[in-house]
């Protein structure tokens, strides 16, 4: 599906590349780079991911992804998503087209499978949307300081093309932490998932996630932006904990312009 907007391209003011890994119960699963671009009035993120680490040896996988997206009405509203995975040969992608008032467009292979307990995706839990993408990250309008408890209030309404939820975040505390590229304080969120849609509410998965307590995710601002990147999640899960953390976040000047166009991931 071929996707083009045309939108003013803007200043972009700050610019980060930070490169994670993936660790459950200490041992490393993935490694990843997020670069993220922004300006007063648009963003663009991209990621990319692979299997790493003693998992080699019994899968294979990568994946990749990317968003843009405007800032308005003290808001993020992503314009297209984008993303193509692959794990032992089986391949899946998404395409979206997004607006304020719902999806507009969307292609997603393979298709869902039907199931009589699914619960239906219909256009009223559409609306004003994130993908999992411009998700990730937090946004904070205006001039306030950026490290506080409002990074932390807020619901997160995520659509990734097959299943929507929202992701209820709520303030613990502020805590300094220090990695390549940065050295300061991040805000430590509580996450909670919340199945809206998509999913099965009888499958295991979706229960205990709905119950699990022990989400957080770590916060710190990307320089010249008013976007808050994640340096940090944790994740308890039936085999251990995961934990997603940045080995560096490289802080960096804009490179041109931005243009809210096909994401390319």
């Amino acid at each position: 599906m071929a996707l083009a907007f045309g939108i003013d391209a803007a200043r972009a003011d700050g610019r980060m590349v930070a490169k994670y890994s993936l660790s459950v119960a200490g041992v490393e699963f993935g490694r990843g780079t997020f670069v993220v671009q922004a300006s007063d009035s648009a963003y663009e993120i991209s990621g990319t991911a692979r299997i790493t680490g003693l998992m080699r040896a019994v899968a294979n996988g990568k994946g990749r992804a990317a968003a843009r997206g405007v800032f308005a009405g003290g808001r993020m509203l992503p314009v297209v998503y984008a993303m193509d995975a692959e794990a032992d040969g089986k391949e899946e992608s998404a395409r979206i087209v997004m607006a304020a008032s719902g999806v507009k467009e969307m292609d997603v292979e393979p298709e869902l499978k039907f199931a009589p307990d699914r619960i239906p995706v219909t256009e009223a839990v559409l609306k004003s949307v994130l993908d999992p993408v411009s998700g990730a990250f937090a946004y904070m309008p205006g001039t306030g300081e950026m490290l506080s408890a409002a990074a932390c209030q807020r619901v997160i309404p995520v659509f990734d093309g097959r299943q929507r939820y929202d992701i209820a975040l709520s303030f613990q505390r502020i805590e300094q932490v220090k990695l390549e590229g940065y050295s300061g304080p991040a805000v430590v969120c509580a996450a909670r998932y919340k199945p809206v849609a998509g999913h099965r509410p009888s499958r295991y998965t979706v229960k205990y996630m709905q119950d699990n307590k022990e989400v957080y995710a770590w916060l710190v601002p990307i320089a010249g932006t008013r976007l808050m990147a994640p340096y940090k999640v944790s994740v308890a899960t039936m085999i251990g904990t995961a934990v997603l953390e940045a080995e560096a976040m490289e802080m960096l000047p804009p490179v041109g312009s931005l243009s809210v166009s096909t994401p390319k991931p």
